[in-house]
């Protein structure tokens, strides 16, 4: 029996980081400076409350300072998060430090977690994730081309990355290098911690990308004969792959919830306006094919997360997600950019205005059907398995029959 209900304990703090976001993070949006977020002085006390509330880094363990509630909690918890670009920043779930954490908590050594899980986690320092390459697919990490080879004491890399979000802020990368190409593709590739300021890792350039809300920006990413010490690999030798899908599972699930968090805010201003707003002498929402815009939408946003709890559920309870953490990937994608793209329509040449959170928002929302996988990858791997299942149980029924 599904079940998506929190307890009371949740309940309790889910009421009190609604408190929050309306409180402290929608008022502060204001002061938001495109690619480097709030300033400290605004930023600081709003954590500091998220602390004492007991909500900071809830996708965290409770060894290690989270709430360790499990993926639907989670869940739940981006989906009020998400409504405002601010929200995971300012409650210590922003990517890509989440993602770095789990995989330090993972695969991290004594000393790997001291220097660098526990200051990431408090908010001291800032990392990035340095996978993507400029001249492979991106879909496709089995193809990277940077190389990290063993020389004594030290790994040298060699290679191109880009898109290495929050790199311009960051104390350290995580990246992700070929240390034996003629290994299998999934074991191909290990990952390592290399400091920024590290002779050879070059900060080429910040892309410059749609919308105004990412912190540290984009960055292409030189490693030219970088040297680190050979304790700076993450996990075993060859365990990149692994490691990188052990990211990206619940990062999925946590983007799927915060597009929730987007949607709703976009609903909500969509009605609200279409119920003040009026021409030819009645308001919008008297208006049939606006009543489609609300409908549709309340029926797809509900859908949505539906889809993603039971992803979420799924994980909960250790069963394989990956074919619902796809589904909702690629439909979660479409629904984030319809109900923004609805609420804009409604508002009119207002929604185009940065009168209403609106435009950028829709902004945001165009780059979800490319990262962590591109909407065709997601469409392919729910495809395959749906055919793989069919075909498994077809042959079971074919043994059955011959055994009768």
């Amino acid at each position: 029996m599904y079940n998506f209900s929190p307890s009371t304990e949740q309940e309790e703090l889910l009421a009190r980081a609604r408190k929050i976001m309306e409180e402290d993070v929608y008022p502060a949006e204001k002061h938001i400076i495109p690619g480097v977020g709030l300033p400290a002085e605004i930023l600081k006390p709003i954590q500091q409350k998220v602390k004492e509330q007991n909500l900071w880094a809830a996708h965290l363990p409770i060894e290690i300072g989270g709430l360790g509630l499990g993926n639907v909690f989670l869940g739940l918890l981006n989906e009020i998060l998400g409504s405002s670009p601010i929200g995971p920043r300012c409650f210590g779930t922003a990517a890509p430090d989440t993602g770095n954490t789990e995989i330090l908590l993972k695969a991290g050594t004594p000393k790997q977690i001291e220097k660098y899980l526990k200051p990431v986690i408090n908010d001291d320092i800032r990392s990035c994730f340095a996978m993507t390459e400029p001249d492979v697919s991106g879909a496709d990490p089995t193809g990277i081309q940077t190389s990290a080879v063993r020389d004594g004491n030290e790994w040298v890399l060699n290679g191109k990355k880009w898109f290495a979000s929050n790199a311009g802020l960051s104390s350290f990368a995580i990246v992700m290098a070929v240390t034996n190409p003629d290994a299998a593709p999934h074991e191909r590739a290990s990952m390592f911690i290399v400091d920024i300021g590290t002779p050879g890792f070059e900060l080429i350039r910040d892309i410059a990308v749609m919308g105004d809300f990412s912190e540290g920006g984009h960055w292409e990413i030189h490693l030219n004969n970088c040297r680190i010490p050979a304790e700076n690999i993450l996990g075993k030798e060859g365990e990149g792959f692994k490691l990188a899908q052990m990211r990206l599972g619940p990062g999925r699930i946590t983007h799927a919830m915060r597009w929730l968090g987007v949607m709703n805010r976009s609903f909500d201003l969509m009605i609200e306006y279409a119920l003040k707003r009026k021409t030819r002498g009645k308001p919008l929402a008297e208006f049939q094919t606006i009543q489609n815009f609300i409908a549709d939408s309340a029926a797809e946003i509900s859908a949505s997360r539906l889809m993603t709890l039971h992803a979420a559920w799924k994980m909960d309870q250790g069963e394989d997600a990956r074919k619902e953490i796809a589904l909702i990937k690629f439909y979660g994608a479409k629904i984030l950019n319809d109900v923004i793209s609805r609420a804009i329509q409604v508002h009119g040449s207002l929604g185009y205005s940065k009168d209403t959170p609106l435009e950028a928002f829709y902004r945001e929302a165009r780059a979800a059907h490319i990262y962590d996988g591109p909407d065709e990858v997601h469409r392919m791997v729910v495809a395959k398995r749906y055919l793989k299942e069919y075909q498994m149980k077809k042959n079971e029924e074919l043994v059955e029959n011959s055994a009768r």
